[in-house]
Protein backbone atom coordinates (compact mmCIF):
# COMPACT_ATOMS: atom_id res chain seq x y z
CA UNK A 1 0.00 0.00 0.00
CA UNK A 2 1.46 3.58 -1.36
CA UNK A 3 0.96 6.78 1.07
CA UNK A 4 -0.90 9.88 0.35
CA UNK A 5 0.06 13.19 1.36
CA UNK A 6 -1.56 16.79 0.36
CA UNK A 7 -0.20 20.19 0.28
CA UNK A 8 -2.86 22.89 1.53
CA UNK A 9 -2.87 26.54 1.80
CA UNK A 10 -4.45 29.76 0.42
CA UNK A 11 -3.04 31.58 -3.30
CA UNK A 12 0.38 32.18 -3.73
CA UNK A 13 1.80 30.55 -0.57
CA UNK A 14 3.97 28.41 -2.02
CA UNK A 15 2.72 25.01 -2.20
CA UNK A 16 2.96 23.83 -5.76
CA UNK A 17 6.26 24.91 -5.89
CA UNK A 18 6.66 22.95 -2.51
CA UNK A 19 4.98 19.70 -3.33
CA UNK A 20 7.24 19.61 -6.88
CA UNK A 21 10.25 19.74 -4.75
CA UNK A 22 9.20 17.25 -2.35
CA UNK A 23 8.37 14.69 -5.19
CA UNK A 24 12.29 14.92 -6.37
CA UNK A 25 13.25 14.71 -2.63
CA UNK A 26 11.44 11.45 -2.41
CA UNK A 27 12.16 9.80 -5.81
CA UNK A 28 16.17 10.70 -5.17
CA UNK A 29 15.45 8.17 -2.36
CA UNK A 30 14.14 5.83 -4.49
CA UNK A 31 10.64 6.10 -4.29
CA UNK A 32 8.00 5.91 -6.89
CA UNK A 33 5.86 9.15 -6.51
CA UNK A 34 2.88 10.40 -9.04
CA UNK A 35 1.85 14.01 -8.45
CA UNK A 36 -1.43 15.12 -9.20
CA UNK A 37 -3.53 18.38 -8.72
CA UNK A 38 -6.97 19.31 -7.83
CA UNK A 39 -9.33 20.11 -9.62
CA UNK A 40 -7.62 18.15 -12.53
CA UNK A 41 -5.75 14.96 -12.95
CA UNK A 42 -8.03 13.38 -15.38
CA UNK A 43 -9.77 14.17 -18.50
CA UNK A 44 -12.80 15.30 -16.62
CA UNK A 45 -11.16 17.26 -13.81
CA UNK A 46 -8.78 19.43 -16.68
CA UNK A 47 -11.92 20.51 -18.32
CA UNK A 48 -14.26 21.15 -15.13
CA UNK A 49 -10.79 22.96 -13.68
CA UNK A 50 -10.82 25.43 -16.70
CA UNK A 51 -14.85 26.11 -15.57
CA UNK A 52 -13.83 26.75 -11.83
CA UNK A 53 -11.29 28.81 -12.11
CA UNK A 54 -11.52 31.19 -15.14
CA UNK A 55 -13.05 33.93 -13.79
CA UNK A 56 -14.27 34.67 -17.71
CA UNK A 57 -16.18 31.95 -17.42
CA UNK A 58 -20.10 32.45 -16.16
CA UNK A 59 -20.00 33.30 -12.26
CA UNK A 60 -21.13 30.01 -10.38
CA UNK A 61 -23.54 29.54 -7.67
CA UNK A 62 -21.42 28.23 -4.54
CA UNK A 63 -23.18 25.05 -4.19
CA UNK A 64 -22.54 24.77 -8.04
CA UNK A 65 -19.16 25.36 -7.57
CA UNK A 66 -19.17 22.96 -4.48
CA UNK A 67 -20.41 19.89 -6.65
CA UNK A 68 -18.03 20.52 -9.95
CA UNK A 69 -15.10 20.23 -6.99
CA UNK A 70 -16.84 17.12 -5.73
CA UNK A 71 -17.08 15.52 -8.98
CA UNK A 72 -13.81 16.12 -9.94
CA UNK A 73 -12.63 14.34 -6.76
CA UNK A 74 -14.86 11.16 -7.28
CA UNK A 75 -13.31 10.82 -10.81
CA UNK A 76 -9.21 11.30 -9.81
CA UNK A 77 -9.72 9.21 -6.36
CA UNK A 78 -11.63 6.41 -8.22
CA UNK A 79 -9.62 6.50 -11.62
CA UNK A 80 -5.98 7.25 -10.60
CA UNK A 81 -5.16 7.95 -6.50
CA UNK A 82 -6.56 4.87 -5.25
CA UNK A 83 -5.00 2.55 -8.22
CA UNK A 84 -1.52 4.32 -7.51
CA UNK A 85 -1.78 3.50 -3.70
CA UNK A 86 -2.74 0.40 -4.62
CA UNK A 87 0.23 -0.24 -6.85
CA UNK A 88 2.62 1.04 -3.47
CA UNK A 89 3.26 4.61 -4.95
CA UNK A 90 3.43 7.60 -3.07
CA UNK A 91 0.77 10.27 -3.95
CA UNK A 92 1.29 13.85 -3.86
CA UNK A 93 -2.05 15.82 -4.38
CA UNK A 94 -1.57 19.78 -4.49
CA UNK A 95 -5.19 20.47 -2.59
CA UNK A 96 -7.80 17.77 -1.60
CA UNK A 97 -10.43 18.04 0.64
CA UNK A 98 -9.25 20.77 2.72
CA UNK A 99 -9.29 23.14 0.26
CA UNK A 100 -12.78 22.23 -0.23
CA UNK A 101 -14.03 22.97 3.70
CA UNK A 102 -11.88 26.45 3.73
CA UNK A 103 -12.78 27.76 0.63
CA UNK A 104 -16.26 26.55 -0.11
CA UNK A 105 -16.75 26.21 3.71
CA UNK A 106 -15.07 29.31 5.33
CA UNK A 107 -14.92 31.24 2.74
CA UNK A 108 -17.90 31.01 0.32
CA UNK A 109 -19.90 30.69 3.79
CA UNK A 110 -21.91 27.07 3.05
CA UNK A 111 -22.49 24.48 5.90
CA UNK A 112 -19.51 22.93 7.04
CA UNK A 113 -21.11 20.17 7.83
CA UNK A 114 -22.44 19.47 4.54
CA UNK A 115 -19.03 19.80 3.17
CA UNK A 116 -17.68 17.17 5.41
CA UNK A 117 -20.05 14.46 4.37
CA UNK A 118 -19.75 15.05 0.32
CA UNK A 119 -15.83 15.35 1.04
CA UNK A 120 -16.07 11.59 2.57
CA UNK A 121 -18.61 10.58 -0.18
CA UNK A 122 -17.02 11.94 -2.97
CA UNK A 123 -13.30 10.12 -1.92
CA UNK A 124 -14.91 7.23 -0.48
CA UNK A 125 -13.67 7.64 2.88
CA UNK A 126 -10.02 8.38 1.52
CA UNK A 127 -8.13 10.50 3.80
CA UNK A 128 -4.11 11.91 3.49
CA UNK A 129 -1.61 10.13 5.89
CA UNK A 130 0.09 13.60 5.59
CA UNK A 131 -0.85 17.16 4.89
CA UNK A 132 1.05 19.77 4.17
CA UNK A 133 -0.15 23.46 5.32
CA UNK A 134 1.88 25.98 3.90
CA UNK A 135 0.41 28.74 5.75
CA UNK A 136 1.22 32.50 4.67
CA UNK A 137 -0.75 35.99 5.28
CA UNK A 138 -3.32 36.28 2.32
CA UNK A 139 -1.75 39.66 0.76
CA UNK A 140 1.80 38.39 0.70
CA UNK A 141 0.20 35.48 -1.19
CA UNK A 142 -2.26 37.49 -3.58
CA UNK A 143 0.93 39.85 -4.52
CA UNK A 144 2.78 36.49 -5.37
CA UNK A 145 -0.35 34.75 -7.25
CA UNK A 146 -0.93 37.89 -9.35
CA UNK A 147 2.88 37.82 -10.55
CA UNK A 148 2.22 34.69 -11.51
CA UNK A 149 -0.55 35.15 -13.48
CA UNK A 150 0.39 38.04 -15.27
CA UNK A 151 3.14 35.69 -17.03
CA UNK A 152 1.26 33.23 -17.77
CA UNK A 153 -0.34 32.53 -21.38
CA UNK A 154 -3.58 31.61 -22.71
CA UNK A 155 -6.95 31.22 -20.00
CA UNK A 156 -6.11 32.72 -16.94
CA UNK A 157 -7.00 30.28 -13.66
CA UNK A 158 -7.50 34.12 -10.98
CA UNK A 159 -11.29 33.70 -10.30
CA UNK A 160 -10.32 32.85 -6.32
CA UNK A 161 -7.71 35.95 -6.78
CA UNK A 162 -10.15 38.62 -7.79
CA UNK A 163 -12.25 37.65 -4.72
CA UNK A 164 -11.51 40.70 -1.72
CA UNK A 165 -8.99 40.00 0.88
CA UNK A 166 -11.55 39.58 3.44
CA UNK A 167 -12.63 36.15 1.51
CA UNK A 168 -8.87 35.02 1.25
CA UNK A 169 -8.30 35.42 5.21
CA UNK A 170 -11.74 34.01 5.80
CA UNK A 171 -9.95 30.99 3.96
CA UNK A 172 -6.45 31.09 5.58
CA UNK A 173 -8.57 31.26 9.15
CA UNK A 174 -10.64 28.26 7.62
CA UNK A 175 -7.21 26.21 6.97
CA UNK A 176 -5.64 26.73 10.40
CA UNK A 177 -8.71 25.23 11.93
CA UNK A 178 -8.64 22.72 10.30
CA UNK A 179 -4.88 21.92 11.25
CA UNK A 180 -5.54 23.04 15.23
CA UNK A 181 -8.26 19.93 14.94
CA UNK A 182 -6.10 17.56 13.34
CA UNK A 183 -2.34 18.20 14.62
CA UNK A 184 -1.21 14.66 13.87
CA UNK A 185 -2.24 14.80 10.27
CA UNK A 186 -1.99 18.49 9.30
CA UNK A 187 1.58 20.11 9.68
CA UNK A 188 1.89 23.90 9.03
CA UNK A 189 5.07 25.90 7.81
CA UNK A 190 5.30 28.96 7.25
CA UNK A 191 5.40 30.15 3.51
CA UNK A 192 7.00 33.42 3.66
CA UNK A 193 9.87 31.88 4.43
CA UNK A 194 13.05 31.18 1.19
CA UNK A 195 12.22 28.69 -0.87
CA UNK A 196 15.01 26.24 0.35
CA UNK A 197 14.22 26.73 4.27
CA UNK A 198 10.71 25.57 3.67
CA UNK A 199 11.21 22.62 1.80
CA UNK A 200 14.03 21.68 4.29
CA UNK A 201 11.49 21.84 6.96
CA UNK A 202 9.17 19.78 4.97
CA UNK A 203 12.22 17.22 4.61
CA UNK A 204 12.78 16.74 8.20
CA UNK A 205 9.01 16.14 8.77
CA UNK A 206 8.77 13.57 5.91
CA UNK A 207 12.29 12.16 7.72
CA UNK A 208 10.88 11.90 11.10
CA UNK A 209 7.58 9.68 9.42
CA UNK A 210 10.27 7.21 8.35
CA UNK A 211 10.35 7.79 4.29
Amino acid sequence: MGFFITFEGIEGCGKTTQAELLKGYLEKKGKEVLKLREPGGTALGEKVRAILLNSEAEPIDPWAELFLYEACRAQIVSNVIRKALDAGKIVICDRFTDSTTAYQGYGRGLDVGSIASLNEMAAGGLKPGLTILVDCDPEVGLKRAWSRIEVTSGAKEDRFEKEDIIFHKKVREGFLKIAAQEPQRVRVVRGEAEIPSIHKEICDIIEKMGF
